[in-house]
């Protein structure tokens, strides 16, 4: 038998798919020649591609005993090894391969997909890099280093990954894809969709394609043609769990809360393990006022991804809508966000001890730089900064600039989009900006990146204004607050933070520009007292419900007007109504809007409201201001935490103590009282904006100067002890 020839002939009909035809021609070699390597080898390939492991396994370590310094044969066994999932053993061989041949491209390239799906980038990294040395030109290496980067948050890297990859191989539809998915992540979002539109013409029946050009395509607000993509992307792929969680994201943004949950069902029954959709449904629940729900399905999808840090987050945060949650509840699960999350992925950046200077570089870290309440409190303070004393640095994870991003960013020395950016990248520019005070602005909040300060990038950090509690962190050095958010001494213990208690209170205000002239006593025309509250929805939870209907039985002729962006949502209009009627009030007695297009219209529907009733125990911060300046008192009761604080914080500042209640009876007599003074009523209404122009809360410089003293106190202490 002449064994090249028939070798030859059985490795075109291997390389062809015709497995059999191959199989015959090495069983035909080995029968005459049972000791022949090459077709040991070859025939345990073949077995290997049936998925017959074990008997491939047999035959290439027969070939390995004859020949012992063929790469390929370890290579091959490698891979066997590997679909066994015999990882160890895997490595080994495919390091055996490289040991014998240096430049063997496909094993480092084997070896790199092994080291991936072990978590071990790094050495995939390398592996891949070390596979391209050995063969530029080798495109799979190309698009698996994209992956990894992609994977890392790596997107400008991952962008130049696939870029190589399709240009060695222009007709490869899931690199465009996953280009487009790394454009999306870094907001290039033309681009994004250009590379998705690429992908479809190379392969239209790629369903992620569509469903990620519809997330793209949301983002833009081309809401109609993203829906378009999601349904495109089911209707080829029907079993398609994250096309439904998508579609439920576009639903929720648009306050259709029946048909997001139902979407977030469907993603979930396909894909029970998909954590995004129990998380998204806990989402939803929240917005309904539905607590209960909601924290329960953010364990569930924790328990299915312990590494998901933002389901977490949002678990926490639900937390302080729930009036059974006591502190210590809180505490304890902010601890164990940070064990979970933050511990794993502190470093040590080597600060160099700088002497005290008299200008200080303060950066400022949030995704709220955009029209959000935490705008409202922040653009005052960044515009009264004394430049002479602090450098300002403002690292904005902002997807969607507006206008009061213009101004933010015009009133900031240095701008830092984070958007797209890993947590590792942030924190090297952090710390090559040579920050001294990092200021968190987000918290447990959505889209916060409380994983940077893990990292501890700057000598100093602190937590202030978007978030009502502890992060949890010991990287993080202070938090914010005051005497009367948090009484000295009254729950200290609770902070992983050292507290840090502003004289003057810890929020100034910035009124809105072109707010509505204030309109006389709407009871005045109406003949009876309209109740009123703004506030996000998850606050009104069934105790406050009670105690507000207890508030319009007690005023005759009385109504509440509820306005939340949930409140678009017919089931949880008929939730919230149902919960009224138990406490005795009738219908007619609660009217409910949602959200209004433009802050002027928000405003202008304060001219309906009489008296505001805050939430409890998580009061409202930007509505109660906001009543406030549209001439309207807001009742508030006092709670005995932060949250439950803010209200009798912002109200102290202005001198409307009067309005403070200390227990439930206390606030149901309060408001009741005032809604019976229309004459007070009518004083209040005609003089709460100047009072406010000349309070504390509206005195920015006076602010500024103070959390700049604190700056400068503690960064001395910095200082001092290194």
């Amino acid at each position: 038998m002449n064994v090249p020839v028939e070798i030859d002939t059985a490795l075109q009909f291997h390389q062809s798919g015709q497995l059999e035809k191959a199989k015959l021609i090495y069983e035909k070699i080995l029968q005459a020649n049972p000791i022949h390597p090459d077709s040991l080898h070859l025939l345990g390939v073949v077995y290997h591609q049936h998925g017959e492991n074990n008997i491939a396994v047999d035959l290439i370590n027969r070939a390995i005993k004859i020949d012992p310094e063929q790469p390929v044969f370890y290579n091959s066994l490698g891979s066997t090894f590997n679909d066994l999932n015999r990882i160890d053993e895997a490595i080994i061989c495919y390091q055996k391969a490289i040991s014998l041949k240096s430049d063997y491209a496909e094993a480092f390239f084997n070896l790199a997909n092994v080291f991936r799906s072990e978590g071990k980038v790094r050495e995939a990294v390398d592996c891949c890099e070390k596979a391209i040395q050995s063969s530029p030109d080798f495109v799979e290496a190309y698009y698996l280093m994209g992956n990894l980067f992609l994977d890392q948050g790596m997107l400008d890297q991952a962008i130049i990954c696939y870029q190589k990859t399709v240009q060695l191989n222009p007709g490869k539809a899931e690199a465009y894809c996953n280009m487009g998915n790394a454009l999306q992540a870094r907001n290039r979002y033309d681009e994004a969709i250009d590379c998705y539109e690429k992908a479809t013409r190379l392969n239209p029946d790629l369903a992620e394609v569509f469903s990620n050009m519809g997330s793209v395509l949301k983002e833009l607000g081309r809401r109609d043609e993203a829906m378009a993509c999601y349904e495109k992307a089911i209707k080829l792929k029907p079993d398609y769990a994250e096309a439904f969680n998508n579609m439920g994201n576009l639903f929720e943004s648009t306050g259709k809360l029946d048909e997001a949950a139902s979407c977030y069902r469907k993603a979930a029954d396909l894909k029970p393990a998909l954590a995004e959709a129990h998380s998204n449904m806990g989402n939803v629940l929240k917005a309904r006022g539905q607590i209960t729900g909601s924290i329960a399905c953010y364990k569930k999808a924790i328990a299915l991804s312990p590494d998901y840090g933002e389901a977490h987050s949002n678990l926490i945060f639900a937390m302080h809508y729930d009036p059974s949650v006591g502190p210590d509840a809180i505490f304890s699960e902010s601890l164990a966000w940070w064990r979970q999350h933050g511990d794993p992925v502190a470093i040590k950046f080597d600060h160099n001890r700088r002497p005290f200077s008299k200008q200080l570089r303060i950066g400022y870290v949030s995704p709220d730089f955009r029209q959000h309440s935490v705008s409202s409190f922040f653009l005052p303070l960044l515009m009264t900064h004394d430049r002479s004393a602090m450098e300002i640095f403002c690292y904005a994870e902002v997807k969607r600039p507006d206008d009061m991003t213009v101004r933010i960013r015009g009133a900031a020395d240095h701008w830092r989009s984070t958007v797209g950016l890993g947590d590792d990248a942030i924190a090297q520019q952090i710390y090559e900006d040579q920050i001294d005070i990092l200021i968190d602005l987000g918290g447990h909040t959505a889209n916060s990146r409380l994983l940077v300060f893990s990292r501890k990038p700057a000598p100093v950090q602190v937590t202030w204004l978007g978030y009502p509690n502890t992060t949890g962190m010991p990287a993080m050095d202070y938090r914010f607050t005051d005497e009367i958010a948090d009484p000295e001494g009254n729950g200290d213990k609770y902070y992983s933070e050292t507290l840090v208690r502003l004289k003057e209170g810890f929020l100034c205000y910035l009124p809105p520009d072109g707010a509505p002239d204030i309109s006389r006593l709407p009871a005045l025309d109406s003949g009876g007292i309209t109740f009123g509250s703004f506030n996000n929805l998850p606050k009104v939870n069934e105790k406050v419900i009670e105690v507000w209907s207890q508030i319009l039985l007690q005023v005759p002729g009385s109504s509440l007007l509820l306005k939340s962006k949930s409140l678009a949502d017919d089931a949880t209009r008929s939730h919230y109504m149902d919960l009224f009627l138990k406490s005795g009030v009738t219908s007619d007695q609660i009217k409910m809007l949602p959200t209004t297009p433009s802050i002027s219209e928000h405003l202008g529907l304060y001219n309906r409201v009489d008296i505001g009733l805050d939430p409890f125990p998580y009061n409202g911060t930007t509505t109660t201001c906001e009543a406030l300046w549209m001439g309207v008192p807001v009742v508030t009761l006092r709670g005995d935490c932060h949250a439950a604080r803010v209200g009798a914080s912002i109200l102290t500042r202005v001198g409307l103590e009067k309005l403070i209640a200390v227990n439930e009876k206390d606030y149901v007599n309060r408001a009741a009282e005032l809604a019976n003074e229309f004459d007070r009523l009518e004083k209040l209404r005609a003089r709460i904006r100047q009072r406010m122009i000349v309070s504390p809360l509206c005195d920015s410089k006076t602010f500024a100067r103070a959390v700049e003293s604190v700056y400068r106190r503690i960064w001395r202490s910095w200082c001092e002890k290194g």
